[in-house]
């Protein structure tokens, strides 16, 4: 067993595999899932887990070249997001866009509207 670090075996085997410009989705719970792309649900109910829970544990171990919310997102959720990680913004619909080509979606039980973010896997070197 891993001592610390991310424990679910699924999400911690794919932020390892991650590739230069893999994009991985964290989901509040109501962010659609395209086909095909692989979800890991982590929301047991509306709350747990906590959005920014899960953020801080992926960012514990991905390096993030790019993040990007959605610009409908709110005024505490972008102060939340800034004192974590440099994001850019884009529409709603943009981000939903790009979660059709990411290697997974992270749901979690968060259900603060718009708290949803893409990070872009970059390169430790």
């Amino acid at each position: 067993m891993k001592k610390n670090g991310i424990l679910n075996a699924e999400l911690s085997r794919i932020v390892a595999a991650l590739g230069h410009g893999d994009r991985v989705v964290i989901a509040d719970a109501g962010l659609p899932v395209p086909p095909g792309v692989t979800c890991v649900d982590l929301a047991v109910r509306l709350g747990v887990p906590g959005f920014w829970d899960v953020l801080d544990a992926v960012l514990s171990e991905m390096v993030v070249e790019q993040a990007v919310i959605a610009e409908e997102a709110s005024e505490e959720v972008r102060a939340q997001f800034a004192e974590r990680l440099e994001v850019e913004a884009d529409s709603h619909v943009a981000l939903k866009e790009m979660s059709q080509g990411a290697i997974c979606i992270v749901r979690t039980g968060e259900a603060v509207p718009y708290t949803n973010v893409v990070l872009v896997s970059g390169v430790p070197f």
